[in-house]
């Protein structure tokens, strides 16, 4: 079976402890495009910063998933298929936020707001590539597609157990900020694998022809959803898992040896782009 399309995590897979992705992963990504395949991000991240310039190196006409499936985005047509939060459950996570005193980020396809001045929150910011300017979590124009709590790793669990109006959680981490745990809340039933079956659907490219390279609870959705699920050597256990291969930690490289599997079973050629009717 070929490989057509491959999606890419971000934090733990494309990133590692550094903060930046290593030439070599570069190298291999054009290598592994001049084989026929096409690449995409499927990210927690928003596609705005510094994430947007990966987007645009891996594919820069194409489509990619950021904020774990929220946020669909074509980084060279501008189309969107992403899914707004409810304006009643945004309100209720912003109440609920200046309570606790807790930090949560929202986010829209092309901006942010933060109210917290805590020291994850400016890491993150940097981590992103995006200005640290805290502002009214309310005066976010646009669609909200995403709400992130930023947590002290004690906190997760106990935020996670919380009820939050049937939205879909997931606890993602970042190698560079080791000491952070990230709880995304997304519309009902919206995760990376939704994501995935968009883009593959926009590309016109069958699910099994598909790989998802990740390493974190907020990827077993997607690894599950494809043909050929890989797992990073730093991966969760929940990860390797569901995964079929496995390869090295991000800081020895595993991402190449991911992507030069890819190449092996590469069509040779890449699949025209197309245009779903409607999202997936």
């Amino acid at each position: 079976m070929t490989i057509d399309l491959v999606f890419i995590d971000v934090d733990g897979t494309l990133v590692g402890s550094s903060g930046t992705v290593p030439p070599a992963v570069w190298a291999a990504a054009e290598r592994t495009r001049e084989a026929g395949v096409r690449l995409a991000l499927c990210s927690g991240r928003p596609g705005f910063g510094r994430t947007r310039g990966y987007a645009e190196r891996l594919d820069r006409e194409g489509w990619h998933v950021f904020q774990n499936g929220a946020s669909v985005l074509n980084v060279g047509s501008g189309a969107s298929l992403s899914h707004a939060l409810p304006a009643k459950v945004v309100a209720a996570l912003v109440e609920r936020a200046r309570r606790t005193g807790r930090a949560l980020e929202l986010y829209t396809d092309a901006d942010y707001a933060v109210e917290s001045g805590s020291r994850r929150v400016r890491e993150h910011a940097a981590l992103l590539g995006v200005e640290y300017r805290p502002r009214d979590l309310l005066s976010l124009e646009g669609r909200i597609v995403r709400a992130q709590w930023v947590l002290a790793p004690d906190e997760a669990d106990a935020v996670l157990e919380e009820p939050h109006d049937g939205l879909t959680r997931s606890r993602s981490v970042a190698p560079a900020m080791p000491d952070t745990v990230f709880i995304n809340l997304t519309p009902p039933g919206v995760g990376k694998a939704e994501g995935v079956r968009a883009v593959a659907a926009a590309y016109g490219v069958p699910l099994e022809r598909v790989m998802m390279v990740g390493d974190a609870d907020n990827d077993v959705g997607a690894l599950r959803a494809v043909g050929w699920p890989v797992a990073m050597g730093n991966a969760d256990p929940e990860v390797r898992a569901v995964a079929r291969h496995a390869v090295g930690h991000v800081d020895e490289g595993g991402l190449v040896e991911a992507l030069a599997l890819a190449q092996r079973h590469a069509p040779g050629r890449a699949r025209p782009l197309q245009w779903p009717a409607s999202p997936s």
